[in-house]
């Protein structure tokens, strides 16, 4: 089976060259009409990025109509994949991320703001990702500002914050939840000094991976204060990571549109 998975990861990365060369020619030529593309790509990339992985992804909760700042818990790097492929929504990645292979170069195309820890650069994120949600599109932030096992949430900081308060966008807490055979699972989390190859593979290895998505009512941000905002969403999350774990349907499918 893993051998299996290894191959759909192969054509899946093969998949995603196919997309960046397309759109690189589409940038030099300047073919009108372009500027959507790389988002759609990327969320098509995503969805076919989960298909790959042994996940069953199951959505609560209703997907926002209106442009919100997303802080969701952080457990592993399929976080992006599994929240990608819902909505065309921006991310705030480390700095790390640029440099993917395919990967990095479609996020950077779908409009990913990127952080440099210690570069003091914060002042100039929250301008920019208060201009994009201002222009009607969605951003997500981990405001763990690490992985976790996906048992509890962390600390929500919120020196980012200020964007939604300034745009007016309201905050959408997102809880996120791997599980096998009904228990927090303990194959999903990438925490210490994993590597991305080794834990990959254990991954592909495990058998399925059950992938609950909460996306919990809205906290409006206008008036608040970012530290009040990030204290309301992170007990928001709190709650359903503490929940028993829900009976997971036989079939499951990815909300992908």
């Amino acid at each position: 089976m893993r051998a299996v998975r290894l191959l759909w990861m192969l054509l899946v990365v093969l998949m995603g060259l196919a997309m960046a060369a397309s759109l690189m020619l589409l940038e030099r030529f300047k073919v009108p009409g372009r500027h959507g593309l790389p988002q759609r790509c990327m969320r098509r990339f995503m969805a076919a990025l989960c298909r790959a992985l042994p996940l069953r992804v199951q959505v609560h909760g209703a997907l926002p109509a209106t442009p919100m700042l997303w802080l969701s818990n952080h457990v592993s790097w399929m976080d992006i994949a599994v929240i990608g492929q819902l909505a065309p929504i921006s991310f705030l990645s480390k700095d790390e991320v640029r440099r993917w292979p395919v990967a990095g170069w479609l996020a950077t195309r779908a409009g990913t703001f990127y952080i440099r820890r210690g570069a003091g650069d914060s002042q100039r994120l929250r301008q920019d990702m208060a201009e994009h949600l201002h222009r009607r599109g969605p951003v997500l932030i981990f405001p763990e500002g690490t992985t976790t096992d996906g048992r509890d949430v962390r600390t929500f900081h919120g020196r980012l914050l200020a964007c939604a308060v300034e745009s007016g966008a309201p905050v959408q807490p997102v809880a996120l939840r791997y599980l096998r055979n009904g228990q927090p699972c303990d194959v999903a989390p990438f925490v210490g000094d994993d590597d991305m190859l080794s834990h990959l593979m254990r991954v592909l290895s495990a058998g399925p991976i059950d992938v609950e998505v909460h996306l919990l009512p809205p906290i409006a941000s206008r008036g608040q204060e970012r530290a009040a905002l990030a204290h309301a969403a992170q007990g928001a999350v709190r709650t359903v990571l503490q929940r028993a774990p829900q009976a997971v349907p036989e079939a499951v499918a990815g909300a992908v549109a």
